[in-house]
């Protein structure tokens, strides 16, 4: 469980960047028993537009790519 939790723990700063620059962010909060991931979007990323399609389209993608034992990804918020 370790293992995945780094590997989420990692994906999730590769993107944290690109958030950074729009004056948003990423919070990782948890992974339950069934590998579904939990995350919540901070600072100008709350509210904004573009914050459902980034979601699915970017970070969710991602995640379900690069993480195996991941199951799904649910943006809290």
């Amino acid at each position: 469980m370790e293992e995945t939790r780094q590997k989420i723990v990692t994906t999730i700063e590769k993107l944290r960047p690109y958030l950074q620059h729009d004056g948003g962010d990423i919070e990782y909060l948890g992974t339950d028993e069934n590998a579904i991931v939990y995350v919540a979007f901070r600072g100008a990323c709350q509210g904004c537009m573009m914050a459902s399609a980034d979601f699915s389209e970017g970070i969710k993608l991602l995640l379900l790519e690069e993480v195996a034992n991941v199951k799904d990804v649910v943006l809290v918020g």
